[in-house]
């Protein structure tokens, strides 16, 4: 259930479930406070997409102000307010990995 995901405190993507904002809302604001940072992405990636940030506590007016509808996926967690961290190193030259050292081969 959505309630038990929610349990683990884990930052959740919610896809295809936009109708469903005001259960989301129901069953997480318990769980993550009304506080807890929600982004709602309308059509990732295609030339019209939109991002509309809120909290639990101010999705569902501001979403009743700027309906998005199915093509929508709902991002839940703290980490969406998270500041001062590094980017991924991952793809960086200069990243020592097992299989490839500081000199990229």
């Amino acid at each position: 259930t959505l309630a038990g995901f929610g349990r683990t405190g884990a930052t959740l993507a919610i896809h295809l479930a936009i109708h469903a904002i005001d259960r989301i809302v129901a069953d997480l604001a318990p769980l993550y406070g009304a506080e807890c940072p929600v982004a709602v992405v309308f059509r990732a990636s295609w030339p019209d997409e939109r991002i509309l940030t809120g909290t639990l506590g101010t999705i569902e007016a501001q979403l009743a102000e700027n309906p998005m509808e199915r093509t929508a996926i709902i991002f839940v967690g703290s980490a969406l307010a998270a500041q001062d961290f590094g980017e991924s190193s991952l793809y960086d030259a200069h990243y020592q990995r097992r299989f490839r050292g500081r000199d990229g081969l």
